[in-house]
């Protein structure tokens, strides 16, 4: 037992990564207690058990006296075993956590392994499992088994089955770091990310600088013919993607975040961070995006409030948008993450919602359909009493009623 219980241990630090000396202290703890019973030792009694790590004997020392007893021998092989079983599976999960602790806000890569209630279990390159949660996928993409897979790593939690490994496809860092892996200019540092703001699955808005004025910061996230963007956007499964130059001077921030929309004015309340953005008629369905998604994004990327209003609506009474647009209308300001509409815009109109589902929603700050339509699954679920199956059906009721 003595060379086979070295050979054994040295081989387990060699593939798991477990110290030589972590399994030898908790064989060693194991057989004081496993010495205690054979010898029906009180607990006062000095038991101690040592284990001679050039050749593996143990040896068994009861007031100072060494023990032999044909028991302990058997029982201690048996204890050994039992033990190292034990460690082997406590120290692997402790090696994954604290691996995968430390790649938390990285890229990690897999294969699907199984679908579980809407999540897709990650077998990540067999050193562990991952968990893409349902609220965390993008509803651009479906995955199948054994299909590669690359998410984010959001969180990294201990559990008693062991560490659980929470990955996104949704989070907005993930297109963060794609860009960080894709251009070199932001891994070296010359160019920086400056914010971000993401609608997984629909579009995201990037701002980026230059530190050097020789690199151009925008032509560098593009790469040659766009290669660089075009190979985020096919890893995100044709997500949108608009690369904003920051600036300094909040009025052409805004008018690169409000992009392809063409701005004609922008007036600023710089103590409330709000700024009200005047566009020609014809400019107010791109300036606002469908279901409010182009204001809201560029809203979250600037971090100020933009209150979008035309120049016809400024000279007299509010006209009625052009045709084509969801019910949007001139004057519908939108603060960073928020919805474009303050009045309630018809929420009691989405099927099979009660006063109470209501009055929720308008405390989580969901006023209008608009609210509704353009906000992610995810968001929705965080209102109480709504599941992600009934946060999907009001989206989509709520952009069926604005088709309407």
């Amino acid at each position: 037992m003595s060379q086979e219980l070295l050979a054994i241990i040295e081989q387990l630090e060699r593939e798991k990564g477990i110290k030589k000396e972590v399994l030898l202290d908790a064989v060693q703890s194991a057989l004081v207690s496993a010495a205690r019973k054979v010898l029906d030792a009180e607990q006062e009694e000095d038991i101690k058990v040592e284990i001679d790590t050039k050749t593996g004997k143990i040896k068994a020392f009861r007031e100072g006296k060494e023990i032999d007893s044909i028991d302990f021998g058997r029982i201690a092989a048996s204890t050994a075993r039992q033990v190292i079983i034990q460690k082997i599976r406590e120290a692997e999960k402790e090696v994954i956590y604290s691996e995968f602790t430390g790649r938390v806000g990285e890229i990690v890569s897999g294969t699907v392994y199984r679908f579980e209630k809407g999540n897709i279990v990650v077998d990540l390159l067999g050193k562990a499992e991952g968990i893409l949660p349902k609220r965390e996928q993008s509803s651009r993409e479906e995955f199948k088994q054994g299909q590669r897979i690359r998410a984010y790593v959001v969180e990294v939690r201990k559990d008693t089955k062991g560490p659980q490994i929470i990955l996104s496809r949704a989070h907005p860092n993930m297109v963060k770091k794609f860009f960080e892996l894709e251009v070199p200019e932001i891994f070296d540092g010359i160019v920086e990310i400056k914010s971000i703001a993401r609608q997984a699955g629909e579009r995201t808005k990037i701002a980026v600088w230059s530190k050097n004025d020789k690199v151009d910061s925008v032509g560098a996230c593009v790469g040659m013919r766009g290669n660089r963007v075009r190979n985020i956007v096919n890893e995100l499964g044709g997500e949108k993607i608009d690369i904003v130059r920051y600036n300094d001077d909040i009025r052409e921030y805004a008018k690169a975040a409000l992009s392809p929309a063409k701005i004609s004015e922008i007036k600023l309340d710089k103590e409330n961070l709000k700024a009200q953005v005047i566009v020609d008629d014809d400019q107010l369905s791109l300036a606002i995006g469908k279901h409010g998604q182009n204001v809201r994004l560029a809203s979250k990327l600037i971090g100020w409030e933009l209150d979008i209003r035309t120049k016809s609506s400024l000279a007299g009474p509010v006209e009625a948008a052009p045709a084509g647009l969801p019910e949007e209308t001139a004057g519908e300001p939108v603060t960073p993450g928020a919805a474009e509409e303050p009045s309630s815009g018809g929420l009691e109109e989405l099927p099979g919602v009660g006063d109470k589902t209501v009055a929720n929603l308008k405390e989580a700050g969901f006023l209008s359909l608009k609210d509704i339509a353009g906000a992610s699954p995810e968001a929705l679920v965080k209102v109480k009493g709504i599941g992600e199956k009934k946060a999907e059906k009001l989206i989509n009721d709520a952009r069926d009623l604005l088709d309407k």
